[in-house]
């Protein structure tokens, strides 16, 4: 099943160095989710400025509830910079 992942960092005075210390460990948690064919696409959200201020991912889990689990190891998520989550199930164009 296909998810949209749309989540915002916190807007307090640390959340850059929040997202810039889990930065590194989150790219290597899409990695081995694009190995397993489960990652799709993603990408920053930036604010007017050009700063990161959240994340989009396009996702394949056989269902919710394993997408639950994964989002709440992944780094982001256990280093407070995603605060405002929000998980939609979708169905994506095919590119062939």
């Amino acid at each position: 099943m296909e998810f949209l992942v749309m989540a915002y960092d916190g807007k307090d005075g640390e959340a850059k160095m929040r997202r810039l210390r889990a930065r590194s460990a989150h790219l290597n948690n899409i990695a081995v989710l694009k190995e397993t064919g489960e990652f799709i696409n993603g990408g920053a959200i930036l604010n007017d400025q050009g700063d990161m201020i959240g994340s989009t991912l396009y996702l394949n889990f056989e269902s919710r509830s394993e997408l639950d689990r994964w989002l709440q190891s992944d780094p982001y998520v256990i280093g407070g910079v995603w605060i405002d989550v929000n998980v939609m199930p979708i169905r994506l164009v095919s590119s062939t």
